[in-house]
Formats: structure tokens, sequence, C-alpha cells
């Protein structure tokens, strides 16, 4: 099955390992946004799919382009138009120091993009997955319309459509708040992604008793989360809450639940002790849910993919998760030795 992706691919721009913005002279260029993330670890996984997204006719459009078809994802959608290629600056924290994100994404293609500028339905033939992330309707009013534009069309022609809440405090500043755009959205989804505060965040929905700075996240602690989002969202068929702990910038717990409707699903919990690079853990957990779903067709394997997918993606640096599906299967069987594959 083709599944296709819709949002903003960014510059990425990060100081070399630890160092602070201050400290360094360089910066190591590479290229990342939620959905693209999304597209390469499913075209890693050998499935068919289209990102779509604006970008300018420049030589760093060009180079964005070229990164995207070098991992095996479709371009062939991408429209083009725009100025400029919207920029991110990550400083990795770690241990006690927390790391930084600087946007600088203003008046980006994709912001300036317009209801119109993409035949939907062209896009979508011979799909039969569509995937969208909340920070696309925080870029712009355009892009907001333009989100709202696919989810119907994908809807009117039978795709599944799924979703990452992907809360992003820094960029709702066109003028509406969350709580005015992603409910009609999100009404149109089958399957709903979210972190431990996104439906705090942008539907008030939030569970008791938790706190991620203790470390330790329970699953069972967000079923009701879960039936507070597909209570509000009818359409949906399955919400999946990823659970992180934080103990530190290097350290953390990761897990994940998948509620069906009928019962809650909890993957094994892996320790994630030496953090390598933790942006893009949430695309790879979509990612890997996607392809587990896809393939599988079984919410507990599919689950325990996502989960394994993403705590390798850890590992990696850049917002691409380059690993393969026997790398994945190999962890979930319970081989994190780590050891030399000669």
């Amino acid at each position: 099955m083709k599944v296709v992706t819709f949002g903003e691919i960014m510059l990425r721009l990060a100081t070399p390992g630890h160092l602070r913005f201050e400290q360094t002279n360089v910066l190591d260029s590479t290229f990342g946004g939620g959905e693209a993330n999304v597209a390469v670890s499913l075209a890693n996984y050998g499935i068919p799919v289209n990102f779509v997204t604006r970008l300018p006719k420049n030589d760093i459009g060009i180079w964005c382009e070229k990164e995207l078809k070098k991992m095996g994802v479709n371009t062939q959608q991408i429209v083009w138009g725009g100025e400029r290629l919207g920029i991110y600056f990550l400083e990795s924290g770690a241990v006690s120091r927390g790391s930084k994100v600087v946007y600088d994404r203003a008046h980006s293609a994709i912001a300036t993009i317009t209801p119109g500028a993409i035949d939907w339905k062209r896009v979508f033939e011979g799909a039969g997955w569509f995937h969208w992330t909340g920070i696309t309707p925080a870029i712009s009013a355009g892009a907001a319309a333009v989100c709202q534009e696919a989810i119907e069309v994908a809807s009117e022609m039978g795709l599944t459509v799924s979703t990452d809440l992907n809360y992003r405090k820094k960029l709702w500043n066109w003028g509406k708040t969350p709580e005015e755009v992603m409910p009609r959205l999100v009404s149109g989804c089958d399957i709903i992604l979210g972190n431990e505060e996104d439906a705090e965040k942008v539907f008030g929905i939030h569970p008791e008793g938790v706190d991620v700075t203790k470390g330790e996240v329970s699953g069972e602690a967000y079923r009701s989360v879960a039936q507070q989002l597909m209570k509000r969202f009818p359409k949906a068929k399955k919400v999946i809450i990823t659970l992180r702990g934080s103990k530190s910038a290097s350290h953390n717990s990761w897990s994940g639940v998948l509620f069906n409707g009928k019962e809650l699903l909890e993957a094994p919990t892996y320790e994630i002790t030496h953090i390598v690079d933790r942006v893009g853990g949430g695309d790879s957990f979509m990612g890997g849910l996607i392809y587990g779903l896809l393939t599988y067709k079984d919410d507990q394997k599919a689950l325990h993919f996502a989960v394994a997918a993403s705590c390798l993606k850890h590992t990696i640096y850049g917002d691409f998760n380059r690993v393969t599906v026997g790398e994945v299967e190999k962890l979930m069987d319970g081989d994190a030795s780590g050891r030399v594959s000669r």
C-alpha cells in the first residue's frame, strides 16, 4: 500500500556533539521535519511513500529534494514555489541540560502556500494511507487550510488518515490557537498519535497523577485519555500514546500504549541510557506504527515494532531513522546486545 505524507521539511543546523551555540564555529547540516521523517522510515521498510511539500526552486530546495530521493522517498508530488526553505537550529543537551531548538521558518515556502496549490485527488491516486502532523497547521493559515483540503479528499477517497498531534507552542502564532483549528482536522482521522502532553495542550485532556519528570510513565494512566479522545473524535479507530520518562537528557525510558476501543495494549519499556539524538523519535515511532499496522495486521505486534524502531532511532544522529526491518525485529526478539555483526 502506498502512503502519502504532507508537511514541512527544514534545513537542520546543529552544533557538533553537545556544544552550546556560543561555543561552536561550525554547524552540521542535515534535513528533517515530522512528515518527511515518517516518509523516510517507511521507505527504509520497503513501503512505497510519497512526501508532499512546497520547496523553493533554488539550490537549497533542490539539495533537499535530492536528499529525500537518496532515502528512497518519492518526490514527484512536491510543488515548487516560495522564497526559502525553513531552518531550525539544534543544540543537543546532555545529562541535566536539556536540548534547545531555535526556529527560523517564518515566510518559508510552505508557510506561504495557499488552498488549491495541490491537486489532492491526483496525489492520492493509488494510495491507501495519508499522514499529517499538528506541526503543519501550526505553521500558517494557508498550511492549515491545505492540510484540511488533504484530509477531506483522503477521507472521500477511502484512505486511512493518521495524525501525530505534535503540539509546538513556539509555532502557533499566526492568529488562531490549536483549540480553534485542530478539532476539525482531527475529526477526519482514523489513527491518532500523541505523547504524554499533546492531548492536554491541544484538547485539555490529561491523565491524573502523571509527572514525566519523575522518570517513569504508567501506560494504564492513559486509558482515560485514549477513551476521551475516541469519544470526542468518533471516527478514530485507534489512539496511541508514546510514553517517555525523562530521567535526564541522556537517559530516557521509552514505551507506548495503543487503545483500539476495546483494550489497552502496552509495549515493552526500553531504557535508553546513552541517547545519541532524540529529535525525530516520535516520527520514527509513527513510521514504525504505520509499517506494523500495514504488515502485521496485529495491534500488539505493530505497537511493539513502533517502540523498538523508535528506540533504535535514539542511537542515530539526524532526524531520519536509518534502520531496517531486520534490525527492528532483532530488538523486538530481545537482542539488545549491540554486538558487532560480521
